[in-house]
């Protein structure tokens, strides 16, 4: 209830945008330069309506959404094992650094910065992962991660002579790289999920990562291949720093638990990499650590049976690990805080305020049995596009431009643009939904260490623990 004290002025002020995140982020240069970059990120949400108004269509609406999901890091978690597996392990790990990379550092913009999406409504949203849309939107990680992928895999094959691939092959997989990197960066703007600032910043930021890997794949590769126990001496301080620094965002938001996870396959992976290249299972050619693979020899049969077996291996790997490292962890961390040796973070609660850690909570960048079969049940239904708020940074942003338009309006004596009063009639006629916006999951401290620990686990089942198991149920060439 609202006293003489009151106005709703004054009610309506503790919602601002501007006030929210000054709050949070202080009054330092982090909030200032967030400051200095949201004009060009909101007036971006005109020509971001123009353009859905003028393009959209029912089958692009389709392709766009699909090829999203191409971009996510569930999509790649899944996939890149498979490459391993293949034979093909100097373009699998550079896959893993870049796109680790590109979700690492672009989530650490996102924390820092803070920005929110383009204003919906008047935008509608076509999204079919509905933790992307709780994410900040600058810079775009799909656009990083398109565009390093993309360029590394157009590098390796101009880089392949004609033994290795006949000329109209390549030429086929480079133009399947090039519809592959143009559909997700477009698609993230013909979506709503996106403005151009934030994807031409995710294009520059996947360019760098593509030309750093590539510029140095040699030392890299060396580095791994041939180290001693340097390696993981190093490999693990690095990503446990990595870890540390990331910034606290204002909201909670799923941009860490994702660099966490990405991370974490890193150094398992770089690990499993530099123990089979030691190991006298692995081929030495094309490059040491190369999983024996001959489709010529194995056949269709058994090169599904690999993969299968593979994934099996990983899921049951997650399934065992995730609940027991949930169970054994929060003792530890309980009796760390007794000797001040916990490591708080915002949006975590600390073990001593649990008992103990629910079962099945989501959020994992890699999904369990149980999620994976709904998506494949819902592939066939068609996705509506969301129009309003989906998260809280999206509520602040447009409680804030309601704000704005109505300053301006009582300046000038003008009735506000067509945005205005799309966004005024949302609000009035959706007050309750704006209301209950879905509010972040309790998150529990222990999960840090659980994702560091399960998805370093997945990388090094990926290699060499599966190839190991080839080898020991006859599922390798002869």
């Amino acid at each position: 209830m609202i006293n003489g004290r009151d106005s709703p002025e004054q009610q309506d002020a503790g919602l601002l945008s501007h006030d929210h995140y000054k709050a949070r982020l202080g009054n330092g240069f982090r909030f200032r330069l967030r400051e200095f970059l949201l004009p060009f990120v909101r007036q971006e949400t005109e020509h971001l309506a123009r353009l859905q108004s003028v393009m959209r269509t029912p089958i692009l609406d389709v392709y766009f959404s699909y090829t999203a999901l191409l971009g996510t890091h569930t999509f790649f978690m899944m996939f890149l094992p498979i490459i391993f597996w293949c034979g093909y392990t100097n373009f699998a790990r550079a896959m893993v650094h870049v796109l680790a990379a590109g979700v690492f550092f672009s989530g650490m913009l996102k924390d820092y910065l803070c920005l929110p999406r383009p204003l919906s409504p008047p935008l509608e949203r076509l999204n079919m992962s509905h933790s992307t849309a709780l994410e900040y939107g600058f810079p775009s990680t799909h656009s990083t991660n398109a565009v390093s992928v993309a360029l590394y895999a157009l590098s390796t094959l101009a880089s392949c002579g004609e033994d290795d691939l006949s000329p109209k092959v390549a030429l086929g997989l480079k133009l399947v790289a090039v519809i592959y990197g143009v559909s997700v960066v477009f698609g993230r703007l013909y979506c709503g999920m996106h403005g151009f600032f934030d994807v031409m910043v995710g294009t520059g930021l996947g360019a760098l990562i593509w030309w750093l890997r590539w510029a140095f794949r040699v030392q890299l590769d060396t580095f791994v291949y041939e180290g001693g126990w340097q390696v993981p001496f190093i490999l693990i301080p690095i990503i446990l720093i990595m870890v540390r620094i990331h910034p606290e965002p204002a909201d909670s938001c799923p941009c860490f638990d994702d660099g966490v996870a990405f991370a974490a396959v890193v150094l398992g992976v770089d690990i499993g990499v530099w123990v089979f290249a030691k190991s006298n299972f692995a081929w030495s050619s094309p490059s040491p650590a190369t999983v024996p693979y001959l489709f010529s020899d194995l056949g269709l049969s058994k090169s599904a049976l690999r993969i299968i077996l593979g994934v099996v291996l990983i899921f049951l790997w997650r399934a065992i690990a995730k609940p027991t490292l949930h169970a054994v962890l929060p003792p530890v961390f309980r009796r760390l805080e007794t000797l001040g040796l916990d490591l708080p973070r915002a949006h975590f609660i600390s073990a001593s305020t649990y008992k103990h850690v629910p079962a099945n909570i989501p959020g994992d960048t890699l999904p369990g049995v149980n999620e994976i079969k709904e998506s494949i049940r819902s592939i066939g239904r068609r996705r509506g596009a969301s129009v309003g708020p989906q998260s809280q940074a999206d509520f602040y942003e447009a409680i804030d431009y309601r704000e704005r338009q109505r300053r301006k309006s009582s300046v000038d004596g003008k009735v506000g643009e067509s945005i205005q009063a799309d966004l005024d009639k949302y609000i009035k006629e959706n007050e309750e939904l704006l209301k209950s916006i879905e509010k972040p999951r309790v998150r529990y401290d222990v999960e840090v260490v659980t994702k560091l620990i399960v998805y370093a686990g997945i990388g090094y089942i990926a290699i060499p623990v599966t190839p190991f198991v080839f080898a020991f149920v006859g599922l390798n060439p002869a």
